[in-house]
């Protein structure tokens, strides 16, 4: 009798220890397992990306990294190295955009370059900020932040900058610098 009372409490400590360690919170585990960051689809390194219309070239991308966020809702793209963009009018002029860093948001096509972001065109116009936005949509280009631009006839730095890809109409705020003023009439 004293030898199955034994055998008997053998099996309830076992089956309490059991017990205990399966009602133990894996909660946590649970998620960990179940969840993932927001990890890029891919990186590229060393990149050249051409872009094509109707079988002409009308911009070259280059940058040394390429992380791709695609696969996210809120899909985007980054260059955390710095990108350099070709682009090519309809003439074969070729203007040029640089930045330390650019982030392009998929479902909106704005893109967003920082640091050092120069814009330079095929007739010597070049607009220096530290960030600038880029609607490549509606090829509208603007900032909240100090810009420079330079062009034969102008020398412009101003705080805030709204103007099309051609300077053409453009709003800025705080205007300092020199224009050319035409005064023959």
């Amino acid at each position: 009798m004293v030898k199955n009372f034994l055998k008997y409490r053998k099996r309830v400590i076992v089956l309490l220890i059991a017990l205990f360690y399966s009602c133990l919170d894996n909660s946590q585990a649970l998620i960990d397992i179940n969840s993932y960051e927001d990890e890029p689809v891919g990186t590229a390194f060393d990149i050249r990306m051409v872009y094509t219309d109707s079988m002409r070239v009308s911009a070259i991308l280059t940058s040394s990294k390429h992380i791709d966020y695609t696969n996210l809702s809120f899909r985007y793209s980054e260059f955390p190295e710095g990108v350099k963009v070709i682009f090519f009018d309809k003439n074969d002029n070729q203007n040029e955009v640089t930045a330390d860093y650019a982030i392009l948001y998929e479902s909106t096509k704005l893109i967003d370059l920082r640091g050092n972001v120069l814009m330079k065109s095929s007739n010597g116009a070049e607009l220096t900020s530290d960030q600038i936005f880029w609607d490549s949509t509606n090829d509208w280009i603007f900032t909240e932040r100090p810009f420079i631009y330079k062009d034969i006839d102008y020398e412009i730095s101003a705080i805030r900058l709204d103007t099309n890809k051609e300077f053409s109409k453009f709003k800025t705020g705080k205007l300092t610098g020199t224009i050319v003023v035409n005064d023959s009439i």
